[in-house]
């Protein structure tokens, strides 16, 4: 996978993106919110795509919502207008292994479904918990793959037509505890399952306090 064929794929999945997968992703997109809107102020949405998720973020947050696809960006836009989201305060291209802010710029980053979907995964945790501020969080929404048996085969089987649709099937969440050992200033606050199909999990990840 490469940035350049990520923003591709989902330029070529804008029009159809809420229809194909709002109500897969339903449920995630739900439990992040909450996760986020318990800690408030000021939210970073990695991977916002179409904007799907601002109208349900809690009034008193203040979110930005950056994209590599510039077609999906288009869609959150027209949202943002056509709802009046005020606590939108900005709707931007960005990379998420490169992000454009400076370090603890944020009490919490979001990030629906971006991990398995981006070139280079732990650049892009690095990235979250750089701008991300100590005693915040990452709360992370993300396909699990099942690594062994008749599923993890199918999955490995299917990864090179997944990634030319922008995603990964083959997705360990050993990718998450071998990063977070890696590292002194974040730990794991909670992973949970989230339907459908219990493919899905829901992430913490806390940011130590200076």
């Amino acid at each position: 996978m490469t940035t350049a064929g990520v923003a591709l794929a989902y330029d070529r999945w804008a029009p159809v993106y809420d229809l194909v997968f709002g109500p897969v992703f339903r449920q995630g997109r739900a439990a992040a919110i909450r996760a986020a809107d318990r800690i408030g102020g000021r939210i970073l949405e990695v991977g916002v795509g179409t904007g799907i998720s601002l109208p349900h973020y809690a009034p008193s947050s203040r979110v930005t919502g950056v994209d590599i696809s510039e077609d999906m960006l288009d869609k959150a836009r027209a949202r943002t207008r056509r709802l009046n989201l005020s606590n939108v305060d900005a709707i931007r291209v960005g990379d998420a292994e490169a992000l454009d802010y400076p370090d603890a710029s944020f009490d919490v980053v979001v990030a629906q479904y971006v991990v398995s979907a981006v070139a280079n995964p732990r650049r892009a945790l690095d990235e979250f918990a750089r701008v991300c501020r100590p005693g915040g969080e990452i709360v992370i929404t993300t396909r699990v793959g099942a690594e062994q048996g008749l599923r993890g085969g199918i999955e490995r089987a299917l990864m090179p037509l997944t990634e030319r649709l922008g995603f990964r099937t083959d997705f360990p969440f050993a990718l998450y505890t071998d990063w977070i050992a890696t590292r002194s200033d974040v730990s794991l606050a909670e992973r949970r399952a989230i339907p459908p199909f219990g493919h899905f999990s829901l992430v913490r990840i806390a940011k130590e306090k200076a």
